[in-house]
């Protein structure tokens, strides 16, 4: 699947078989056991897998690393994040406990040990991509090392053979006093024989130093057990930094299958915002959509689908990739071919009916897959966009409204569409603009949302009545109406009824 050698950062490195004993040799490739849950990621994987495997773990991890990355933006709470991620992780990265005597253990550790390489060969090429990536497997590895069973999170540090000197017995005693002085609150035994300390260099554990949690001697940080977790993290994250590095340099000289590239692209360009997959079963079910009812429930729809219907209202027309934007987005919410095409008939009152018979109807029933050949109608036509989409293709040239407005649009133009949606609390505002400025541009789609729906959302969450991965991050318009609609119409809400799933989960 991924070559060695590139994964190692060491082009140079090869089997160093003799090519006469070659096809005598043991194959020196085999799978890893995975012995302990966590994962340092030291070596690389070296087995093949299939194209399919390749893509689907990629992308199963770059959702997690999208949630950790919102929960960062929403500033939520240690707590609050762990709680949040659980059923997430356990839906797309699960990974048991050896104590669980769980059959899955090896499957769940190879899934998760090949994925992360596929992403740092993604994400090794900039350096931006490399701080973030960084960055959040740090806290996915901080989040897993937090949870783990302590014995099996002892066995895993021991295996390490980290070099931190072990402060002796006759030192604690000698420094007693100041040892327990650095949390006097925390431990009665600080300093004592009962607590373990640590002796290493203080710019290991800077952010120990900053919260005086640890005592300063000549150039030593003396760091008590009980901190241990700092110090496994920091490691984990100077590891992968420098991996990260190599594994950079080694990309130009890779000569994999040309397959793969296009697959990092999508990868890389997905971390705008992540992928997600749009499902028949999404739609209202139940509920009656028409031509006739678009306009109220317009007051659902995203900033994106906003903007083209009230673009459609003022001129009575919409270039091509909007029309195609909001066909797309119309037939998702349930809208009938039928329906549509009486939707964009009475849209576009000032042409005649037989220029938009020979101009405009052969593309919506293209959509809908109605014609095309056969390919197009067994695939039902085109899907919905997703907001990954909006947000990687080109931009818009004049006269044109598609794509994504967070993205499009001046910081000026976006504040008057959302005032216009009804968004008008002025620290909403700012917050969405520095969303904008950092380019997290479905973070602050989803602010906007959650507003909206505040006093909905904390109804559900109180109540229970929606499982916490039906509030995942939005990343498709068609969640952000369906999730609107059913917030807005309690009774019609069922758990599990919410998001976009994979079709194929």
């Amino acid at each position: 699947m991924i070559r060695q050698e590139a994964l190692r950062g060491d082009p140079k490195r090869r089997l160093g078989l003799n090519h006469k004993k070659k096809q005598f040799e043991q194959p020196q490739f085999k799978q890893q056991d995975y012995t302990h849950r966590l994962n340092f990621y030291i070596l690389p994987p070296t087995l093949d897998i299939t194209l399919e495997e390749f893509e689907e773990w990629a992308i199963s991890r770059l959702k997690v690393l999208a949630e950790l990355e919102a929960c960062a933006f929403r500033n939520r709470t240690p707590e609050e994040t762990a709680s949040y991620m659980q059923p997430i992780l356990a839906k797309h990265l699960p990974l048991a406990q050896n104590s669980s005597r769980s059959s899955n253990l090896q499957d769940e550790r190879k899934r998760d040990h090949y994925s992360h390489f596929i992403l740092r060969l993604a994400f090794a090429a900039t350096e931006d991509l490399r701080r973030r990536f960084s960055r959040l497997e740090t806290q996915l590895f901080k989040l897993r090392f937090q949870s783990d069973d302590a014995r099996e999170r002892r066995e895993f540090v021991d295996h390490l053979n980290f070099e931190w000197d072990k402060v002796g017995e006759e030192e604690k005693r000698g420094l007693a006093e100041e040892l327990a002085a650095v949390t006097p609150f925390k431990s009665k035994n600080a300093g004592s024989e009962e607590e373990g300390w640590f002796k290493v260099d203080w710019e290991q554990v800077p952010e120990l130093v900053e919260g005086r949690k640890v005592f300063l001697k000549r150039g030593k940080a003396y760091v008590p057990v009980r901190e241990q977790t700092t110090l496994v993290v920091n490691e984990f994250q100077r590891r992968l930094d420098q991996g990260l590095v190599l594994t950079s340099r080694a990309l130009p000289r890779l000569d994999e299958d040309d397959r793969l590239s296009p697959i990092l692209a999508h990868l890389s360009k997905s971390f705008t915002a992540p992928d997600a997959a749009y499902s028949q079963d999404s739609s209202l079910s139940g509920n009656d959509i028409s031509a006739a009812n678009v306009d109220a429930l317009s007051t659902h729809f995203p900033a994106c689908m906003s903007h083209l219907h009230s673009t459609l209202r003022a001129n009575s027309h919409l270039k091509h990739f909007g029309r195609l934007q909001y066909t797309l987005f119309l037939k998702g919410i349930g809208l009938s071919l039928p329906e549509c095409i009486a939707f964009w008939r009475k849209s576009f009152r000032l042409i005649t009916d037989e220029k938009f018979t020979k101009e405009y109807l052969y593309n919506i029933r293209h959509a809908y897959g109605d014609v095309g050949g056969d390919a197009n109608r067994r695939g039902r036509g085109y899907t919905p966009y997703s907001c990954q989409k909006l947000l990687t293709e080109g931009m818009p040239g004049p006269g044109q409204t598609h794509g994504c407005p967070y993205r499009t649009f001046s910081p000026d133009n976006l504040v008057g569409l959302l005032q216009k949606m009804g968004v008008n609390d002025r620290d909403l505002l700012k917050t969405v603009r520095e969303d904008v400025g950092r380019q997290r541009y479905h973070i602050a789609c989803n602010r906007v949302f959650e507003s909206a729906h505040k006093n909905e959302l904390k109804k559900v969450k109180d109540e229970g009545t929606w499982n916490a991965a039906d509030l995942d991050t939005i990343l498709h318009p068609n969640t952000y109406f369906k999730r609107s609609f059913l917030l807005k119409n309690m009774g019609k809400v069922q758990s599990g009824d919410v998001g976009m799933e994979d079709p194929s989960q």
